[in-house]
């Protein structure tokens, strides 16, 4: 028989998840309140909470000084280009391995996660040369293809673990009916997995949009995304707080919104594998 909770213990769990979610949210907070304040204040100490004087000078400041929609736009061709692209190759990958597996169905699986314990700095100098090689470097075009196959394992073993949560029979039905495998992919096998499929867009959207490393290393001006953006602002001059603040507000503001507007996509697909 399940455990009864009393109405004291649903409260302190309560206390509890949201003392860990405002300790979570907490940095974001502090960045968009610094953001707000004079280079002064921002530097304070003891530091200023709320009791300040509000300014939006270093937002006119950021976009005095920077072209936000450019990086904006970059950003969200390379972020979402990579998910995009890795959904189509990951799809037809994640349902071999789940529906027709091999022997080395597992080996691959782990060689594909275990690709993702090589530092980046490790392949940076190859893939560098690689791009002046091919005239790609700064494109866009080469941060998509590359970002595609850094989060390739994640797209793929999120989206096996959703794979393997459809019964079979339901796919070897439509077969029967005489679906092709083009048609059992797109009319039965997607639509089964939308949950899993948009919580694997939106955490993959994710991590390309914060991805710096490679951003940062291989753009100059014209491919430079959200993540240069804030690079920007650390200058030898030293760092100013709140300009800094104002622009990496900026940046996550997107971002936060489609995870406000995705919050229950998002929840499920962190279950792996809780198709409803």
């Amino acid at each position: 028989m399940a455990r009864a909770v009393t109405q004291q213990r649903k409260i302190i769990n309560t206390a509890a998840a949201w003392g860990v979610g405002l300790l979570i949210f907490f940095p974001i907070l502090w960045t968009v309140l610094t953001s707000f304040k004079t280079e002064a204040t921002a530097i304070a100490d003891p530091p200023v909470f709320l009791a300040f004087d509000w300014t939006l000078e270093n937002y006119s400041a950021v976009m005095e000084r920077s072209n936000y929609a450019r990086f904006l736009w970059n950003s969200i061709i390379i972020a979402g280009g990579s998910t995009i692209l890795g959904i189509i190759v990951a799809v037809p990958a994640a349902w071999s391995m789940a529906f027709v597996p091999s022997t080395r169905t597992k080996d691959i699986l782990l060689w594909m996660l275990s690709t993702k314990m090589l530092p980046a700095v490790g392949v940076l100098y190859p893939i560098y040369l690689i791009c002046i090689k091919l005239g790609v470097l700064d494109s866009r075009g080469a941060l998509v293809i590359i970002l595609m196959l850094m989060n390739l394992p994640i797209i793929v073993w999120m989206l096996y673990t959703y794979f393997k949560e459809i019964p079979g029979e339901i796919l070897e039905a439509a077969r029967m009916d005489g679906a092709t495998l083009k048609e059992e992919i797109l009319y039965v096998l997607t639509p089964m997995a939308v949950p899993g499929i948009a919580s694997t867009l939106l955490l993959n959207f994710i991590l390309a949009w914060n991805e710096a490393f490679w951003t940062l290393n291989l753009t100059a001006a014209n491919a430079a995304p959200l993540t240069a953006f804030i690079a920007s602002y650390s200058s030898p001059e030293g760092l100013f707080f709140a300009k800094l603040s104002a622009a990496s507000t900026m940046a996550i503001a997107p971002i936060l919104i489609l995870g406000w507007f995705s919050q229950k996509q998002l929840v499920s697909g962190l279950t792996f594998g809780a198709v409803k």
